[in-house]
C-alpha cells in the first residue's frame, strides 16, 4: 500500500492514477473525500497533515508515502507528522523543491526543513527537487478567458517549467523502483520566459493573447490577499535572487522514466479546458 497526501493536487493526483495505472494498491489522503473525484478501486481517506492525529487510519498498512507537503500551512505540525510517517512506512519520497535550504526564507527554507526532519528519522528516503510548475500558470487562465492578457511581473526570467505529470512519475519510479537516498532535481526540457510562454498559450488556443507586464506593487497587492505579509517579502526575496539567472535545464526526467520531459505546449494542449 502506498500513500499519497495531497491527493487532489496537481502533481499528487497525476501520483494517484500513474500509480493506479500501475496495478499498485494505493490510498489517497484529502481534506474532503467527498470532492476527491479520484479513479474508482483508489481508497480514499479523510485527514489533515496539520492534525497529526488525523492520520492513523490512512497510515494503516501502508509501505510507502508519496508526500506533498502544504508548505508554510502545516510546517509547525511537521515535526510529529514526519515522525508518525516513518513509524508507520519503510519509505517516503519527497516532492521538495530545487534549492530547498532550511537557511533560506519562505517556501525554500520549509522545503529544506522538511528534507531535514525526514533525514533525521533514518527512514529510507527520496527526495524530487522539482523546479518551477508549469501548474502555476494556470493563475493566467481567468486574466486569458476574461481579456485575453497574461499579466506577471519578472517577464524576463527564463524558465524550464515542468509539467506535472513528469514530476509525478519521477516520484512514482522512486516508489516502485526504490531509489533510497537518492535526490532528483527535475526540470522541463526548455527555457522559456513568460511573453514567451503566454504566446504558446495563444498558439495553442488559437486565440489572440498579449502579455503585460505587472508593476511589484500590483504582484505585492496580489500575493497579500493570499499570503501573510512578512511570507509575501520572503518571497519575493528569493524571487528576486532566483530571477538573476535562467533556471537549469536537466535530463532528470528522461533518465529516471525512460521518457523525456514534456514541453510547455504539451502541458498547454494537456489543459486547453483550463484557459478556455
Amino acid at each position: 500500500m502506498i500513500l499519497v497526501t495531497g491527493a487532489t493536487g496537481k502533481v499528487g493526483r497525476q501520483a494517484v492514477n500513474q500509480l493506479h495505472e500501475a496495478g499498485v494498491e494505493v490510498r489517497a489522503l484529502v481534506r474532503r473525500p467527498e470532492a476527491a473525484d479520484l479513479p474508482p478501486g483508489v481508497e480514499v481517506v479523510g485527514g489533515d497533515l496539520s492534525d497529526p492525529g488525523s492520520l492513523d487510519t490512512a497510515l494503516d498498512g501502508v509501505h510507502a508515502v508519496f508526500l506533498v507537503w502544504p508548505t508554510l500551512d502545516a510546517d509547525a505540525a511537521a515535526p510529529a507528522v514526519v515522525r508518525r510517517l516513518a513509524e508507520r512506512a519503510r519509505h517516503i519520497v519527497y516532492l521538495s523543491a530545487m534549492g530547498a535550504d532550511e537557511r533560506a526564507g519562505a517556501v525554500l527554507g520549509s522545503h529544506g526543513y522538511l528534507e531535514r526532519l525526514i533525514d533525521e528519522t533514518g527512514v529510507g528516503r527520496t527526495f524530487v527537487r522539482a523546479g518551477g510548475f508549469a501548474g502555476n500558470d494556470l493563475g493566467w487562465a481567468e486574466s486569458i478567458r476574461a481579456e485575453g492578457v497574461v499579466r506577471e511581473h519578472f517577464d524576463e526570467w527564463r524558465r524550464s517549467v515542468i509539467h506535472e505529470r513528469d514530476i509525478a512519475a519521477v516520484g512514482v519510479r522512486a516508489l516502485l523502483e526504490g531509489h533510497t537516498g537518492a535526490v532528483h532535481e527535475v526540470t522541463g526540457p526548455e527555457l522559456l520566459t513568460a511573453p514567451q510562454r503566454a504566446r504558446i498559450i495563444a498558439d495553442t488556443l488559437g486565440v489572440p493573447v498579449r502579455f503585460e507586464k505587472m508593476s511589484r506593487e500590483e504582484m505585492l497587492a496580489g500575493m497579500s490577499t493570499w499570503m501573510p505579509i512578512d511570507d509575501v517579502d520572503n518571497v519575493l526575496a528569493e524571487m528576486d535572487e532566483m530571477t538573476a539567472q535562467p533556471e537549469p535545464v536537466l535530463s532528470t526526467v528522461a533518465e529516471v522514466t525512460g521518457a523525456p520531459a514534456h514541453t510547455y505546449q504539451e502541458w498547454v494542449a494537456d489543459h486547453l479546458a483550463d484557459f478556455r
